[in-house]
C-alpha cells in the first residue's frame, strides 16, 4: 500500500510539472517510436499498416507539444488544458481514426489483410443474429467447419457485441466495418463521461480538467488503445462504458452507473469484475438495489434470446471456449508471467491457476474488509485487480492491458476536489 501511495505522489508530481506538457511530450514521443517499430517489425499486417500511419500522427503531436512548451510563457493560451485537449483530439484522429478508416476502405476494396480476426468474428455474429436470432454457432456447426476455420467460428463475447456486426448484414461497404461503429460508440460514451465529470451543479463536477484530460488520453491516444481500435476495436466500447460507469459513480448516480456497466457486461466478460467492485461501492452508498438493476439485469436480458434460440451454442461459445474446452484453443499467448509459468513449469497451468485464484481471494478479502467508498478508490481496485488477473492468466493478450492502464489513469479524474475556503478564495482574487 505504501508503494501505491508513493507511485500516486510521483504520478501527480510528474503530471503537474509545467502544466502537464512534459508528460504529454513524453507520451507522444514514446508512442511515435512504438508505432515506428511496429510498422517495421510486426508480423501482423494490420499492425504494420497502423504503425506506418500512426508514427507520423504521434510525431506531429509531439512537435505540437514541443511548441507549446517553448512558447508557454510568451503565449500562455497555447499551453492551456483546452489547447492540450486540441492536440489530444488531433492525435486520436491521426493515430486511431485515420488508420481505422484507411484499413476499412482498403478492406472494402478487397484487401483481406486489413482487419484482425475479431472484426470478422463480430461481423459474422451480427449476420447470424439477423438471420437466425442468435450470434452463436453450435458445437456441431463449428465441428463441421474446415479445421483452419473453426477458430473464427467461435464468438467468445456476450450477445450484445453482435450488434456492432449488424451493419455488415446490410451491406459490404467500408462504413459497415464493425470498427467504425466501435469508434463511434467509444467517442460518444467518452464524451458523456467527460460531460458527467465536468457538468456544473452535479456532485461530480469540478474535477481538475487536467486530470480528466489525462484519463481521456489513456483511453484514446495511448498506443495500446489506438492500435486496438484501428485494427480490432471490440475492447474500446467496453472500456469506455466502464469509465462512464465510474464517472456516474463519482457523480453519485448509482442507477446510471449500473446501466453503464451493465451495457459493458452485455458486450464482454471483462466488464463483469468492474461491475462486482462497483457493487461494493454501491453498498457503501446504500444503493445496491438501484445499481444491480442495470448492472445485472442488462447482461441477463441480453442472454435471454440466445438461450431461447440455442442454449448449447451459447454455452459452447461463452463458457467452454474461453475456459479451454472448445474444439480449438485460444491463440492468446502473450508472454506474461501466467503464460510463462503455464508453459515452462511441470504442472505449470495448475500453478498459474492457483496464483490467479490467490490474487482473486486477496482482492475479495480487501473488498469485504474495506469496500471502496469513492469512485476513485473503486477505479484503483478495478485497475490493480485486472492488472493482476491479466498478468497471471495462462492465456491472455498484450492488448488487454488497456483496461488496467486506463482505469488507473482515470482514477485521479474521479477524485472530489478539495473545498476552497473563503480565505483561500479571497487570497486568489487579490493575487488576480
Amino acid at each position: 500500500m505504501i508503494a501505491v501511495h508513493r507511485a500516486a505522489r510521483a504520478w501527480r508530481a510528474a503530471d503537474s510539472a509545467a502544466g502537464g506538457l512534459p508528460l504529454d511530450l513524453g507520451l507522444y514521443a514514446v508512442s511515435a517510436a512504438f508505432a515506428a517499430v511496429t510498422a517495421v517489425t510486426s508480423t501482423l499486417p494490420p499492425h504494420r499498416a497502423w504503425g506506418s500511419v500512426a508514427a507520423v500522427g504521434y510525431l506531429l503531436a509531439a512537435l505540437a507539444v514541443a511548441g507549446q512548451l517553448l512558447g508557454r510563457h510568451r503565449w500562455p493560451a497555447t499551453a492551456t488544458v483546452r489547447a492540450r485537449a486540441a492536440v489530444t483530439g488531433f492525435a486520436w484522429a491521426t493515430t486511431a481514426l485515420l488508420p481505422l478508416l484507411l484499413q476499412a476502405v482498403q478492406r472494402a476494396s478487397g484487401r483481406t489483410d486489413r482487419a484482425q480476426e475479431e472484426v470478422v468474428v463480430v461481423e459474422d455474429a451480427g449476420i447470424r443474429l439477423a438471420d437466425q436470432g442468435t450470434p452463436y454457432l453450435s458445437h456441431d456447426a463449428i465441428a463441421a467447419l474446415p479445421a483452419d476455420e473453426r477458430l473464427l467460428g467461435y464468438t467468445p463475447y456476450q450477445p450484445g457485441m453482435a450488434l456492432f456486426g449488424l451493419p455488415r448484414a446490410a451491406a459490404g461497404a467500408w462504413w459497415t466495418d464493425s470498427r467504425v461503429w466501435f469508434a463511434l460508440v467509444t467517442a460518444l460514451v467518452l464524451a458523456l463521461a467527460v460531460t458527467t465529470l465536468r457538468q456544473p451543479g452535479r456532485p461530480g463536477a469540478g474535477r481538475p480538467a487536467g486530470a480528466v484530460l489525462r484519463g481521456v488520453q489513456a483511453a484514446t491516444v495511448l498506443p495500446v488503445c489506438a492500435l486496438t481500435l484501428a485494427t480490432g476495436g471490440d475492447d474500446l466500447p467496453v472500456l469506455a462504458l466502464c469509465l462512464l460507469a465510474l464517472a456516474f459513480a463519482a457523480a453519485d448516480r448509482p442507477g446510471a452507473a449500473g446501466v453503464a456497466v451493465g451495457l459493458a457486461g452485455a458486450l464482454k466478460l471483462f466488464a463483469w469484475p468492474v461491475a462486482l467492485v462497483l457493487l461494493f461501492w454501491a453498498v457503501t452508498r446504500r444503493a445496491a438495489g438501484r445499481f444491480t438493476l442495470g448492472a445485472l439485469g442488462l447482461p441477463l436480458a441480453a442472454l435471454v434470446p440466445a438461450l431461447l434460440v440455442d442454449r448449447d451454442a451459447l454455452v459452447e461459445n461463452v463458457l467452454r471456449f474461453p475456459l479451454g474446452h472448445g474444439l480449438v484453443a485460444s491463440p492468446a499467448q502473450s508472454p506474461f508471467p501466467g503464460h510463462l509459468i503455464a508453459t515452462a513449469l511441470p504442472a505449470g497451468r495448475g500453478v498459474a491457476a492457483a496464483l490467479l485464484v490467490a490474487a482473486g481471494a486477496a482482492i475479495a478479502v480487501r473488498l469485504l474488509r474495506r469496500p471502496p467508498d469513492t469512485a476513485a478508490a473503486t477505479a484503483l481496485v478495478c485497475g490493480y485487480g485486472l492488472l493482476a488477473a491479466i498478468l497471471l492468466m495462462p492465456s491472455t493478450r498484450f492488448g488487454y492491458l488497456l483496461y488496467p492502464l486506463a482505469l488507473l489513469v482515470w482514477a485521479p479524474a474521479l477524485r472530489r476536489p478539495e473545498p476552497v475556503s473563503a480565505e483561500s478564495r479571497t487570497a486568489a482574487l487579490s493575487r488576480a
